[in-house]
């Protein structure tokens, strides 16, 4: 039975289902029930090692579950591949900035819609005019990306070559030229400066705003998880210990024990602390 709680009567874009995976002997996510609704922020936070990446990974394809199930959309997508969770509408980032180095911020964004294009080895060998249309469409979509993340300027230095910040944003950006119906960020904000992570808030909440998009989010950075999401679900141990509004969830005592320690009960959440995983 799940133990989900109540929420407003909205589409149901990602539900997981008694989710768990298990590592050898060690059971990293266990039983874990999740729904993201659409034009939502909802955001999956908790101390190291409680088992938030495992369920992003399980989510988009790397990991198969030994229990559970994944549902995007109404369908069953639990076990499918990579480039299949893809082309059904999820995109991702990860925590470690995996760009093209070699490759220009423009080249890496029309990188991003591969699994949009229909040219066969036929049409790219021989240069058909389907081929040829397709390739500026996509090539009018990464342009467009890039001048909405403010790095047109860089569109032709290789992604190695700019800020750690840009980079950032750049693979954000690389993410969306798939144009996904579900955005899965995991800790964008990890080595943002404070104005960085500023405009990051800002981007994303405009990104909610204007585009028929839902993000579900892995964050650090408590600022951002309390500033931006409209659900927070929190987990420790692998299993769900917490769900609810940032307000609920800044003023929950199981939380608050999770992150500080028992010891440190009449401790606060501090909006500057950080939990990475």
């Amino acid at each position: 039975m799940s133990d989900l709680q109540a929420r407003p009567d909205k589409e149901i874009v990602l539900e997981t289902r008694r989710l768990s995976k298990i590592f050898g002997g060690l059971t990293a996510v266990n039983m874990i029930d999740l729904q993201a609704l659409k034009g939502e922020i909802l955001s999956l936070i908790g101390p190291n090692g409680a088992g938030k990446t495992t369920v992003f990974n399980v989510v988009t394809g790397i990991y198969k579950p030994e229990m559970g199930n994944v549902f995007f959309k109404g369908s069953d997508i639990t076990g499918r591949k990579p480039h299949q969770i893809v082309s059904y509408g999820i995109a991702r980032t990860f925590q470690n900035i995996r760009l093209f180095p070699d490759m220009t911020c423009l080249e890496n964004i029309m990188a991003g819609q591969h699994c949009r294009s229909s040219s066969g080895v036929f049409s790219s060998i021989f240069q058909t005019p389907h081929q040829r249309r397709e390739e500026e469409r996509i090539r009018e979509i990464a342009q467009a990306r890039l001048r909405q993340v403010n790095l047109w300027a860089f569109r032709q230095d290789l992604a190695k070559n700019v800020a750690y910040g840009s980079q950032r944003m750049l693979e954000i950006a690389r993410a969306l030229a798939s144009d996904p119906y579900l955005l899965v960020l995991d800790e964008p904000s990890s080595g943002l400066n404070p104005r960085e992570t500023e405009i990051l808030m800002e981007f994303l909440t405009e990104l909610i705003r204007t585009e028929d998009v839902t993000i579900l989010l892995i964050e650090h950075d408590m600022n951002v998880v309390m500033g931006i999401s409209d659900w927070v679900v929190v987990m420790d141990e692998g299993r769900k210990i917490a769900e609810g509004t940032p307000k609920d969830i800044y003023n929950n005592q199981r939380v608050i024990e999770a992150y500080l320690g028992k010891d440190d009960e009449e401790e606060e959440i501090d909006h500057g602390t950080t939990a990475e995983h």
